[in-house]
């Protein structure tokens, strides 16, 4: 006998209002997009239709699907082994990140090729420049210090029409730098950044079983991966703290380069030394904006050398308000 049958909330009130993922995933509508997901759909302990999320294949597909259906893509697919991120969670980011762009133009949102983003480790997967041009237009430079990383992005731009002269792939060939080598003599209005989130492939493997535990609702104790993700997408030296230090003092040499550095923190522990980072950079100005993603909790930080004078004339200057 199946358990009780969930009553599920008619939308993810966590989630922004404009991301298209607040309902629950509608199978019948992504299978007729993408048929491929099919087999993929089964029926969980509860006689709600789902996948199983523990299984990398389907995840893999969901997401396949999901991009497919809710952003035009015709082709997108991953090397075995990368990051195969949930898709709501990073539309999320795109438009809480959204707004603060609008906070700056009289609560208007900037939309259009010409607003330029710069994405920090955009992985094999590409989903900020496909979530960000689709929804508004923006055009992405997307940097990473893994070659097949770049080689996987470039060929779902190259294979979807719309990303073409929309997106650049930029090879960082210093793991060490995140800014330098990226950024030319050139300005963007916004940074967003994934920044790997554990300070060791030990901890990279606890943090994959404790997520298949969760899943699963049993003991698991070997890691398998049901996201993927290659090393320097899930770990590095010092882990999220580290590297976002990293990132501000890097942000700190190009003051005018960028209008808001953004990163998301997934620890809340981490908010303390990075706010006194960003102090002891002189930013300008820092917000920090609460997300949900289901029982998950994070947050994003982001941060600007311009004073207010200085980001009205950056908006005058950049943005075309007429259109």
């Amino acid at each position: 006998m199946l358990p009780k049958k969930k009553n599920h909330p008619k939308q993810k009130s966590s989630f922004h209002s404009r991301n298209k993922h607040r309902e629950r995933y509608n199978f019948k509508n992504l299978i007729g997009t993408c048929p491929e997901l099919e087999p993929f759909i089964k029926l969980n302990k509860y006689g709600d239709e789902s996948i199983d999320f523990s299984n990398a294949s389907a995840v893999l597909m969901l997401n396949k699907s999901l991009l497919m259906h809710y952003y035009g893509i015709d082709y997108w697919n991953i090397p075995k082994g990368y990051l195969c991120p949930p898709i709501p969670g990073r539309a999320d980011y795109i438009h809480r990140i959204s707004d603060l762009l609008g906070s700056c133009n009289s609560g208007k949102i900037p939309r259009g090729q010409h607003i330029r983003c710069l994405d920090i480790g955009v992985g094999a997967n590409c989903i900020y420049p496909i979530i960000g041009n689709k929804e508004y237009g923006w055009s992405f430079v997307a940097s990473d210090i893994d070659k097949g990383a770049i080689q996987s992005a470039a060929e779902i731009v190259d294979q979807n029409l719309h990303l073409k002269g929309n997106v650049e792939l930029r090879f960082q060939a210093n793991p060490k730098e995140i800014f330098k080598g990226i950024v030319l003599k050139e300005k963007f209005d916004l940074v967003i950044c994934n920044p790997p989130f554990h300070s060791s492939l030990k901890d990279a493997q606890a943090g994959s079983v404790r997520k298949l535990n969760n899943l699963n609702q049993k003991q698991i104790t070997k890691s398998t991966l049901n996201f993927g993700g290659t090393n320097s997408e899930l770990w590095c030296d010092g882990g999220e703290k580290k590297f976002v230090q990293k990132m501000i003092s890097e942000s700190k040499q190009i003051p005018s380069s960028c209008l808001w550095f953004s990163t998301l923190i997934s620890k809340e522990a981490h908010l303390k030394p990075i706010h006194d980072a960003l102090k002891s950079a002189k930013a300008i100005d820092i917000k920090t904006i609460p997300m949900a993603h289901g029982n998950k909790i994070s947050r994003l930080v982001a941060w600007t050398f311009l004073n207010k004078p200085e980001q009205k004339r950056w908006i005058d200057s950049r943005w075309n308000l007429t259109k």
